[in-house]
């Protein structure tokens, strides 16, 4: 039995106070503590979860493994990631999401959540085996087609209807097909000055739109992935008025980032959906103060170089975002009254209790001892190069930020000591919790 005592963190941002941890939970109090470390200066948040991350395996390795994600995902203090379905195969079986899940139990760094796919292969015309990946060791119970946009409002209708009878959860990708068709940047003013095809904000809020009324009329649960635009935030808002079951995130880059980037040509600003205007980026980081978008999801996209390294045109869509996102949604929130405890409510408890995860989002005795530990006066800029994960699209690429992730610790195994990965490798159990 291991007994850790954290001394001196202030939580949440407030009271300063020890954290006491045994076998792997939090505790009120330890005697004669194997280790004790000193968190003077440090705040201590619940450990991140993450409900959009793009871990690539099985079948896109030279972009990212469960491995190479997992790592970067401790470094960036999270402690769960749910890996979205768009993988080769699509994760759309009982038997891929469990592969998945099984690749994070074995990397050992972080909580390893499969996402399945609605449709199979994500091709939008029948609905994958839902009910068998809820049943799965996974336990699957967020499906989106993400990258894809579930555009056929009866099977739409479909999924809503069948994840309701074991109160899963349909994540969709807002992207109208039609309206995006060869599109390459968002439609304003500088796509017109470029030349470039335009993705129309209409695209993106009529599929919200849609969803939240067929929502309301099964009574299920729907989340909007990557929310961008403002018109997405004022249909959300009035969503929520009337009752209906749907939550909303939006990614670190959309909060801080504008479509005036992609004047420099260069693809690492070229992502789906597309950096909006700045009208847009004030009214999502708005939404996300006020509590109309639930929670910050990273929409991590590893690409590998070649992929990124070409013309506009030609460069996939994608950024990476894990091991930053927490000191970017610092940055681009610092002008909204948003605290260190609004920064733990948006990044780990609420997206925790949208995916039913109990043993985490808190530092509640009792529960997971899965804990974030960030110098919030740091200073810091961000270089790739020096990250785990393999990709190296990151758009924040040489931004000064102020705080930095010192340590993270999942159910009680400290897997980043210092701003560096540990060599020591966590184990887990067959009951879920984990243990050196």
């Amino acid at each position: 039995m291991t007994r850790i005592l954290i001394t001196g963190a202030a939580v949440l941002g407030g009271e300063v106070r020890d954290i006491a941890i045994e076998d792997g939970r939090f505790v009120d109090a330890v005697t004669d503590p194997d280790h004790v470390v000193d968190a003077s200066g440090l705040v201590a948040l619940p450990g991140l979860v993450d409900l959009h991350t793009h871990l690539r395996e099985p079948g896109r390795e030279d972009a990212e493994t469960v491995l190479t994600g997992s790592q970067a995902a401790a470094r960036g203090g999270y402690t769960v990631v749910h890996a979205m379905a768009n993988t080769a195969p699509v994760a759309d079986s009982a038997g891929v999401v469990e592969q998945v899940w099984s690749l994070g139990r074995e990397a050992g760094w972080t909580q390893v959540v499969p996402i399945g796919a609605v449709t199979v292969g994500q091709e939008g015309t029948q609905l994958a085996e839902l009910g068998a990946m809820a049943r799965s060791r996974a336990g699957v119970r967020i499906f989106s087609d993400d990258g894809h946009c579930v555009s056929d409002p009866l099977l739409m209708r479909r999924a809503l209807e069948y994840v309701k009878s074991f109160d899963g959860i349909i994540a969709q990708h807002a992207q109208d097909p039609r309206l995006t068709e060869g599109a390459q940047m968002n439609e304003g003013v500088v796509s017109a000055e470029l030349g470039l095809a335009g993705w129309p904000a209409v695209a993106e809020e009529a599929i919200i739109a849609r969803d939240i009324l067929l929502a309301e009329h099964v009574g299920s649960r729907l989340h909007v992935c990557h929310l961008s635009t403002k018109g997405s935030v004022d249909l959300v808002r009035w969503a929520k008025s009337r009752g209906v079951a749907v939550t909303a995130e939006v990614t670190p880059h959309h909060l801080l980032l504008t479509d005036e980037l992609v004047r420099t040509y260069d693809p690492v600003y070229k992502v789906n959906p597309p950096l909006r205007t700045q009208e847009d980026v004030e009214a999502v980081r708005a939404g996300l103060a006020d509590g109309t978008i639930d929670i910050v999801g990273t929409d991590h996209a590893p690409h590998p170089a070649e992929h990124k390294c070409c013309e506009w045109t030609a460069a996939a869509m994608g950024m990476v975002g894990m091991e930053t996102a927490l000191q970017v949604v610092v940055e681009a929130m610092k002008d909204h009254d948003f605290g260190w405890s609004d920064v733990a409510r948006v990044m780990s408890t609420r997206p925790a209790e949208i995916s039913g995860l109990s043993d985490h989002g808190t530092l509640a005795a009792g529960t997971g001892a899965n804990l974030v530990l960030v110098d919030p006066a740091a200073a810091e800029t961000i270089v790739p190069e020096d990250h785990a994960t393999m990709g190296r699209n990151n758009p924040f690429r040489g931004l000064s930020v102020g705080s930095r992730i010192v340590h993270t610790f999942l159910y009680g195994h400290r897997v980043v000591a210092d701003g560096a990965l540990t060599t020591a490798h966590p184990i887990s159990t067959g009951g879920g919790a984990w243990i050196d």
